[in-house]
């Protein structure tokens, strides 16, 4: 009996600008992941077939972004650390993690500096990392890249999302990802009383590039807008819309991230601390933020990763 492929689909959502009680669907998707995972070393510590056995101990993830590397690095800190006393008859830290990227690195975001020290980071963690290989299909048997076949039965997709299948009845110009174009007030070009945002809008920044699809930006636009349409009812003129970056940061795994902010770069156990102190500030509450430090605190020192329970599957998939 093997799990059916876990084909997560997760767009990237920076926890430094989310609240406690905010975004309940991630924590239930963390909940899959880690079923998953665990679930994978279990049925594969009594798999006697080698063959499934190396399917139930190959974990892929698709998309190098952000979310890509922590998971990838996540992974591979628990198959090398965690459970490498808890198992007998597998080696939990022979499990093979595969990041696949379709363009040529990961980070693509970041400076070409810090994403060839992310692949690094991710390689020394025995990640294997493939860039310029773009998945072709998925099935609950594994992963079909240009390349070949990859057995696996887990498998995660960190490599974006889709717009909205609503965006080709607009009849607005549509960017090559299918995202409607906007203007600098956020409103579809022939219907200026009708606004765009999120996954959903191409919005180009004061350099005419487009703002990537990140939390941080559709969280600015929500306000943005919610503020404009406040205003109109007031019967006031409307500015345009700012995006204020806050920069970037992804951590890889224990003492390892990579930080870029206004052309400043960080890598390391300096970046990893910086990652530490905006997750923990942006917490709602002391009594969290005091809780949070704690348990990171015990997982550094004991490289143990809290609770192992795995529960029952309680993920919708579409």
């Amino acid at each position: 009996m093997t799990p059916p492929t876990c084909l997560v689909r997760l767009e990237r959502i920076q926890v430094d600008n989310i609240r406690q009680g905010e975004f309940a669907g991630v924590m239930c998707i963390g909940r899959e992941i880690r079923r998953r995972v665990l679930l994978a070393f279990e049925l594969a510590e009594s798999e006697t077939l080698e063959e499934k056995k190396k399917a139930l101990m190959t974990f892929v993830i698709v998309g190098g972004g952000p979310t890509g590397v922590e998971l990838a690095g996540t992974i591979a800190e628990i198959s090398r650390f965690s459970l490498q006393k808890d198992f007998h008859n597998i080696n939990p830290s022979s499990a093979q993690i595969i990041l696949i990227e379709a363009g040529s690195r990961v980070l693509s975001l970041f400076s070409d500096t810090l994403s060839a020290k992310a692949k690094r980071d991710l390689e020394k963690l025995g990640v294997q990392v493939l860039v310029n290989s773009r998945v072709e299909a998925v099935t609950s048997t594994g992963v079909k890249i240009k390349d070949g076949w990859m057995a696996s039965q887990t498998v995660i997709w960190a490599a974006g999302v889709k717009p909205s299948s609503l965006n080709p009845q607009l009849r607005e110009p549509l960017d090559p990802q299918g995202r409607v174009k906007v203007d600098q007030y956020l409103r579809l070009p022939q219907h200026p009383d009708v606004f765009a945002l999120g996954d959903m809008a191409c919005v180009l920044d004061q350099h005419q590039k487009p703002l990537p699809g990140l939390a941080p930006v559709a969280l600015q636009q929500g306000l943005y807008v919610a503020g404009q349409i406040k205003a109109l009812a007031k019967g006031k003129k409307i500015s345009a819309f700012k995006y204020f970056d806050k920069g970037q940061m992804a951590t890889i795994g224990k003492s390892k991230a990579v930080v870029q902010f206004k052309g400043l770069e960080f890598s390391g156990w300096i970046a990893w601390m910086m990652w530490l102190f905006v997750h923990i500030y942006y917490l709602a509450g002391f009594k969290n933020k005091l809780f949070v430090f704690t348990q990171w605190a015990w997982s550094y020192l004991t490289l143990k990763k809290g609770a192992r329970l795995i529960l029952g599957k309680d993920w919708k998939q579409s």
